[in-house]
């Protein structure tokens, strides 16, 4: 049976090539996009959609992995064109009122806020599709199906399409070219034991090919879980020999950032493959949340 084509398009976040992806699939009637990325990259898949023959008009379903503002900022703006959007139950209601998740990220980003994210609208009500684990999702001739996987974050879906895996955040940062992989690990929700969970999930289901929103569709799933687990590992390890010391926030992210960087320059990785990685992947939002899962998860367990 001959694959569906999926397309990756680049969004061009912040200017940069393969730093976030929405994947495009069409169907008897339209198109489905899986992540929508922020509405500052709006224009940059408008583009995309434009150069393989497709309008705004034409999108009638965009899926979710997560809300977070890099995947899904922009869907309340394809909500209100006409889109079905397709999310976690978890994430459901700040895909309606944003307002806690907006303040959250102001309080990260700051006056950056715009210009990184664009405008995040509420998802209406009636385009807003609530899906369960495992719920299968028919979108004409398209089937795909959801699978509940924590560990980046509580509100997070993998989605199975014939033998592809989209993994969302789940399945780390990959670009290209490069046979390295980055954990992104913000706040809040960070936990090791659900992301090794949810590796155990994947490798139960079966599929050829794995596409991380970050970046690009890959054929080696085997060693893309076998090196996120590896770097699962390193990073819990890491965190256990250097929070006895007591760093300040700074002082963490100060030697995260080192640690990580030391690890890319071992690898190779060009100026320009770092900088779409670190656009992926802020390396101090990480250190955040790992000092938030030390102190909410492994201290008080």
């Amino acid at each position: 049976m001959a694959k569906t084509e999926v397309i990756t398009l680049d969004l061009n976040f912040q200017g940069k090539t393969q730093a976030i992806a929405a994947y495009l699939i069409k169907h008897s009637s339209g198109v489905v996009l899986v992540e929508c990325g922020p509405g500052s990259t709006l224009p940059a898949l408008q583009a995309a959609l434009k150069a393989h023959g497709f309008s705004s008009a034409d999108v009638t379903h965009v899926l979710l992995t997560h809300i977070h503002l890099d995947h899904a900022g922009s869907a309340g703006w394809w909500g209100r064109q006409g889109a079905q959007i397709i999310v976690h139950p978890v994430g459901a209601p700040h895909m309606l009122n944003p307002e806690k998740l907006l303040a959250s990220a102001t309080r990260i980003y700051g006056d950056k806020m715009e210009t990184l994210w664009g405008e995040f609208l509420p998802v209406p009500e009636d385009r807003l599709r609530i899906v369960n684990d495992g719920e299968e999702i028919a979108i004409g001739n398209l089937r795909f199906l959801p699978i509940n996987t924590p560990g980046h974050a509580e509100h997070h879906y993998a989605y199975l399409f014939e033998d592809l895996c989209f993994t969302g955040d789940v399945g780390g940062v990959r670009i290209p070219g490069y046979p390295y992989l980055r954990l992104p690990m913000p706040p809040p929700e960070l936990h090791f034991g659900k992301w090794r969970e949810t590796l155990t999930r994947l490798r139960k289901e079966k599929f050829n090919r794995i596409a991380p929103t970050h970046f690009g569709i890959f054929n080696d799933p085997q060693w893309h879980l076998d090196q996120l687990e590896k770097e699962l590992n390193a990073a819990e390890k890491w965190l256990e020999a250097v929070m006895p010391a007591e760093p300040s926030v700074e002082e963490l992210r100060q030697q995260f950032t080192d640690w990580v960087n030391a690890q890319a320059h071992a690898q190779g990785l060009s100026a320009e493959a770092v900088k779409a990685y670190d656009l992926a992947n802020p390396l101090g939002m990480s250190a955040d949340g790992l000092l938030r899962y030390w102190k909410k998860v492994r201290i008080v367990s």
